[in-house]
């Protein structure tokens, strides 16, 4: 396939849109077309290691989970790990393409494959995503109406503030009398002004509706996971099956206050990667994650939530294999889908 239609269709797989605002998806490393595609090469993580394993299985695209450029780049020399990747890319013409927290929204995605470690559970995002395109201009709605006396006025000022949009006026009848209603689209900040404006006229103040605009919930799709088992676990046998699910030998474990091995989970909060902004006040019986900091670690605990941590990439890695299925299908069986055997997470106990 050529690049930018490869890349097409890995947007319409997990769209960019539903990445965190702080992330940096898409295609990163790019090189000069036109570029064809014969083997996609999936990476949880890009190192100097999986760069060259990539280079021998002579992939044509990596997609690497993890942006390795994250940080802007100011210079692209032989001297740092993260510009030496970019050099090799472009010198062995290999595209570099990241999702990241796109896959974490959507629902086939890294943490719906995670959930699959509880057994039979029912789950829904703990922060749903919202539709990607605004339901319109702004992010408040104002509607009042006026007679003729005061509407030209009115009107002429509203039009002199930034961030007005959408304003149009429609003849209405109020209370018998002919008057105009006036509906318009305005930003915070714009929101203030408007309603400074209005007030100054009490009959049109009393007389305006303010709606607040929002984009529609996206189904079953946002960051996080909060699992309802259908039958409750005890600790011990939820440690159990996490550590299968991910093929760990052991995981680390904090128990909640007043919680033992024993005790039941029926509800498990969950996050791949880094999960403490995510689980923050989510009520369960267990967090599961990656990695947390220390403090929030006893927050949970203090609350009576246990707590397991399976080091960051370990609740990500495993859904490569899933996804190499799901990509081959997705693109027709057009390319060679393959993934690192060289990616691992950096930390082992020793």
């Amino acid at each position: 396939m050529n690049l930018r239609e490869l890349v097409s269709a890995l947007n319409d797989f997990a769209s960019p849109a539903l990445a965190e605002s702080w992330d940096n998806v898409g295609l990163l490393v790019e090189p000069s077309p036109p570029h064809t595609v014969n083997t996609l090469f999936l990476t949880n993580d890009l190192t100097e290691e999986v760069m060259e394993e990539a280079v021998q299985k002579k992939a044509d695209l990596i997609l690497s989970y993890h942006p390795p450029i994250f940080a802007p780049l100011k210079r692209v020399t032989w001297k740092t790990w993260k510009e030496r990747l970019v050099v090799r890319a472009l010198e062995n013409r290999i595209g570099i393409y990241s999702p990241h927290t796109a896959y974490d929204a959507i629902p086939h995605g890294v943490n719906n494959w995670l959930t699959k470690g509880l057994g039979t559970c029912t789950s829904v995002p703990l922060h749903p995503s919202t539709a990607p395109g605004s339901p319109a201009e702004g992010t408040h709605r104002v509607e009042f109406c006026a007679d003729a006396v005061h509407l030209d006025a009115v009107l002429s000022k509203i039009k002199d503030i930034p961030q007005v949009s959408c304003l149009t006026t429609l003849p209405a009848r109020v209370e018998g009398e002919e008057q105009t209603r006036v509906s318009l689209n305005c930003s915070q900040k714009a929101l203030l002004e408007v309603v400074a404006l209005l007030s100054q006229n009490s009959l049109l103040y009393h007389k305006t509706e303010i709606l607040l605009l929002q984009k529609p919930l996206l189904p079953h799709t946002g960051m996080g996971r909060l699992c309802t088992l259908s039958e409750p676990l005890s600790l011990a046998a939820t440690v159990e099956r996490i550590k299968g699910h991910l093929q760990l030998p052991h995981v680390r474990l904090a128990l909640g206050a007043g919680r033992t091995l024993e005790s039941p989970v029926k509800k498990v909060a969950l996050c791949a990667g880094s999960g403490s902004s995510v689980l923050k006040g989510a009520e369960a019986d267990l967090y599961l994650t990656g990695e947390m900091s220390h403090h929030d670690v006893l927050d949970a605990v203090a609350n009576g939530i246990s707590v397991i941590l399976c080091e960051h990439s370990n609740t990500e890695r495993g859904f490569l294999s899933e996804l190499r299925d799901a990509l081959t299908i997705h693109l027709q069986n057009k390319i060679n889908v393959i993934v690192s055997e060289k990616d691992r997470d950096p930390l082992q106990v020793a």
